[in-house]
């Protein structure tokens, strides 16, 4: 089973990341900018929240405020659940599904070692899955011609 360490390893540690006071709209255009769906709101080198396309849609437009008035802080999310490198997928699916969320920050230690999201752990549960299916068709293959 894949470890939050192996979409790591293929993904890399890069986490963007923005500041308690920035604006809604500037938050969003660094998001389109970079081509994520979720920003870590981080003070003075510390995770204070989370900033998503999610919380954008029902804490922003849906109740009416200005993109460039509002700071993140108003609508961020404050509470942050996190994962650990040698974490399973099933873990990470299993925190996710339970918490409704999609993104994960990765702790090593007591740094920041990335960020993982929804999309990444399915590609991993799916890979792994495609993996264990060439495997058995092999095993099956080797039954069948005597090998």
């Amino acid at each position: 089973m894949p470890t939050v360490a192996d979409i790591l390893s293929v993904k890399g540690d890069k986490v963007w990341s923005t500041e308690p006071d920035t604006t809604v709209y500037q938050a969003l255009k660094m998001m389109a900018d970079k081509d994520v769906g979720a920003l870590l709101v981080m003070d003075k080198g510390e995770i204070v929240g989370i900033f998503t396309e999610r919380d954008y849609a029902r804490k922003v437009i849906l109740k009416g405020k200005a993109s460039q008035a509002t700071p993140i802080n108003a609508i961020m999310s404050k509470r942050v659940f996190f994962v650990q490198a040698h974490q399973s997928m099933d873990e990470c699916m299993a925190l996710m599904t339970a918490k409704h969320i999609r993104h994960l920050p990765v702790i090593e230690g007591d740094k920041l070692g990335g960020l993982i999201s929804i999309g990444d752990v399915v590609k991993a549960i799916i890979s792994g899955q495609q993996f264990e299916i060439k495997q058995l068709e092999h095993y099956v293959e080797g039954l069948l011609h005597g090998r």
